[in-house]
């Protein structure tokens, strides 16, 4: 369970979250988008591909991240929502509010 943290070849910040998302680690993800922000980094990609459950303190944290970014004039994607997760962003409507994409691959592509 944890992070990683590379870069593709057109200069976007592409983290894995490995495991799950839970109030026990969603500080480490917030401080990882902050010091990709201070290295005046604006195009953000977090790729689910490897979660498997996100919290309510999780979603919270990508809500919080997600303001951090559009106020620092970056943009952030998301990808890699297996079914579960898919269906919790739709139910609590934050589908809405977060570009989602199915693979790291399209989310790449729509920067």
């Amino acid at each position: 369970m944890g992070f990683t943290q590379t870069k593709d070849q057109s200069g976007v910040a592409v983290l894995q979250v490995e495991g799950q998302l839970i109030v026990g680690n969603r500080q480490e993800l917030k401080e990882l988008v902050q010091a990709a922000l201070d290295r005046s980094e604006r195009r953000i990609l977090i790729d689910f591909s490897r979660t498997g459950y996100i919290d309510s303190s999780g979603l919270g944290a990508l809500v919080s991240i997600s303001k951090r970014i559009r106020e620092a004039g970056g943009e952030l994607r998301l990808s890699g929502l297996n079914e579960d997760l898919r269906s919790l962003f739709e139910l609590t409507k934050l589908d809405t509010l977060f570009t989602i994409a199915d693979t790291p691959q399209q989310a790449l592509g729509s920067f």
